[in-house]
């Protein structure tokens, strides 16, 4: 739009005198206007030239001003009357006025009118400007769609977070935990922006405090930031740093038990000389989506993404290409926990005129479908940005500036999400790491594998300080689960997260066992066909981590087990669970682990663990195990 107001200054200022007034007083006024609007002085440019119009109400060339400045400060019913006059005003009307009007009416929701002069623009104008004739089109579909959108509202009804978390300040940029219980949102105080952070209480948000002076900083802003479901990671974007690359730059930082670590630049690979924000971490950390206007793109503005590999190192950013982006403007992605579904900003895909709110799923080649917009009254005339979805898919949190219920001139606002757009089902289990038997907190690696896809959706380390974690499971696929610290024996738990199924959240305890003779660790991801010994594929998760404790702990030795339950005949059941005892023996002995250290042994039906007159029991207890024999 800067473009078109430089243009429209240009062009009025150095008009056919044929557009100028005869009236003396009204050609002096206008002269007197140029010499404020040239320093942006707009108010007294204003007053000028409407001593200019009320001098000689036939003014056209003041009308046309007047709408550019109004234009200019985005206010744009004032900027359409004043070219509604201008069009009134005089016989020779300029086309590009008609494209000035219908875009001002446009993004002030006028879509009829708008598309009436929009068809006016293309009919008379004969210039070559492809831009102008690209835009035209383009706000033509708008003016289709937000007419025939705001026929079928969305149910929408935006409460405020309240006092304790928003100000007589801006406060923008939500950014919510999985569990919903931790709030990290951006505030403008004395001119400069900083992290807050609000936690829930008895279902209540706490006074927002200062997120950490690790983080927070003096004298440069820090803003549009993704947190980890976990709240453990918090990227952000930092500008004009010492230790920038470009003018905006981002950054992570860790938290370190209570507090937080220091921010950290992503470096040159993330980073360009170029502008580099909006991040958004995926939920297993390994994919970050970015706003960048740097070259390769498709518009001005772009979502890229970079890998983490297991070396830990960002891979190049790549374009989210034309299935995403456009020739004009995306903003604010935010990827949900599901790890498919993107929410993002866009004005080049067809909505209401201004930025809009979009949904694109990815399919499982990964390529993502064409972006949906959220609807009307979502999205509006106005611009929306910066949405983002809570874990259980159930609302959207954003930043607005609503007549009449807020406490300054930006709050944070939630809403019920509406059905169409919610994002796929996930799940979560949260939990906390402690010694079994003087239950103090743990450092401890929690690693969470999709079985389906042989992919770590989770994999960090608890603090000794908090020794809590947080792992998102999307539903629909089957997990192992694992937590490991020095000089302890591992956890091993299994997740199957079924579609038709509620799959509330999980709250566990692990208690890690030392290494001692007759310590003994049930293996939940060794899995079997039933009434065979050969092992399923998905075991060998579990397997390479028995075999790596094996490898670095060589002083210790197990006995393998293999247990069922008491269906069937007793004597076929300890022949089955002995050869599945040795299948995982076999297993190891191939894998580099001296067979001194190991033995094994079936128990058949004769060691139960739960009740075996219920299928849950039964299931339970066919199992394998290992127990520690010498140390």
């Amino acid at each position: 739009m800067n473009k078109y107001w430089i243009f429209f200054l240009c062009w009025i200022t150095f008009s056919a005198s044929a557009q100028n007034s005869t009236n003396k007083k009204a050609q002096e006024s206008f002269e007197d206007a140029q010499q404020y609007l040239r320093q942006n002085i707009y108010e007294d440019g204003i007053k000028y030239l409407d001593e200019a119009i009320k001098a000689d109400p036939k003014f056209q060339l003041a009308y046309i001003q007047l709408g550019d400045v109004y234009r200019r400060l985005k206010n744009y019913p004032k900027a359409k009357e004043n070219y509604r006059k201008a069009v009134s005003s005089a016989p020779t009307i300029e086309p590009r006025i008609y494209y000035v009007l219908a875009e001002s009416e446009l993004l002030s929701g006028d879509y009829a009118n708008a598309k009436a002069n929009f068809l006016l623009f293309q009919q008379k104008y004969t210039g070559s400007d492809q831009d102008f004739i690209n835009k035209t089109k383009k706000y033509l579909l708008d003016c289709d769609f937000a007419i025939t959108a705001i026929k079928t509202p969305t149910k929408y009804e935006p409460i405020n977070m309240g006092f304790y978390v928003n100000s007589a300040n801006r406060d923008y940029f939500p950014a919510l935990t999985a569990d919903g219980e931790t709030l990290i949102f951006t505030r403008v105080t004395n001119g400069n922006e900083d992290f807050f952070i609000s936690t829930k209480k008895d279902k209540e948000w706490q006074k927002a405090q200062p997120l950490s002076d690790k983080i927070n900083t003096p004298n440069f802003n820090e803003g549009a930031q993704s947190i980890s479901p976990d709240g453990k990671y918090i990227f952000f974007t930092g500008c004009n740093r010492p230790d920038g690359l470009g003018r905006c730059d981002i950054y992570v930082s860790r938290k370190e038990g209570n507090d937080w670590g220091k921010a950290v630049n992503l470096g040159k690979t993330i980073n360009s000389e170029y502008w580099d924000s909006q991040p958004s971490i995926s939920a297993d950390g390994n994919t970050l989506y970015f706003v960048s206007n740097r070259p390769g793109g498709i518009g001005g503005y772009d979502i890229w993404k970079s890998n983490l590999t297991e070396e830990g190192k960002w891979t190049d950013p790549v374009n989210l290409g034309p299935k995403i982006n456009t020739p004009y403007d995306e903003n604010t992605p935010f990827i949900h926990a599901d790890g498919k579904t993107l929410y993002f900003s866009s004005d080049g895909w067809p909505g209401f005129g201004n930025k809009d709110i979009f949904y694109s799923r990815m399919a499982d080649n990964g390529e993502f479908s064409t972006p949906t917009n959220l609807g009307y009254p979502i999205n509006t005339y106005n611009e929306e940005i910066g949405l983002i979805v809570s874990a259980d898919g159930s609302e959207g949190l954003f930043s607005a500036n609503i007549e009449g219920g807020g406490f300054g001139d930006l709050d944070i606002y939630h809403f019920k999400l509406p059905e169409k757009a919610k994002p796929l089902p996930v799940t979560y289990v949260k939990g906390i790491v402690r010694d079994k038997e003087t239950k103090s907190l743990l450092e401890a690696n929690v690693l969470v594998i999709d079985l389906k896809t042989n992919t770590p959706v989770f994999n960090d380390f608890t603090s000794k300080e908090t020794g809590d974690f947080l792992a998102v499971m999307p539903i629909g696929s089957e997990y192992s689960f694992n937590v490991e610290a020095d000089g302890y024996l591992f956890n091993s738990q299994h997740f199957t997260l079924n579609k038709t199924n509620t799959n509330e959240p999980y709250q566990i305890e692990i208690l890690l066992d030392k290494f001692k003779v007759g310590s003994d660790v049930i293996l939940k991801n060794i899995f079997f066909e039933t009434n065979k010994y050969e092992l399923l594929p998905p075991s060998i998760v579990e397997l390479n981590i028995l075999t790596d404790l094996l490898k670095k702990y060589e002083h210790v030795s197990i006995e393998i087990q293999g247990h069922t339950d008491n269906v069937g005949v007793a004597k076929q059941n300890e022949i089955l669970s002995e050869n599945r005892a040795k299948a995982v023996y076999d297993y190891l002995i191939n894998n580099g682990i001296d067979k001194k250290r190991l033995t094994f042994k079936g128990y058949g039906e004769t060691k139960p663990r739960y009740d075996n007159t219920t299928e849950e029991g039964r299931q339970q207890n066919r199992r394998t195990e290992f127990t520690i024999i010498k140390i």
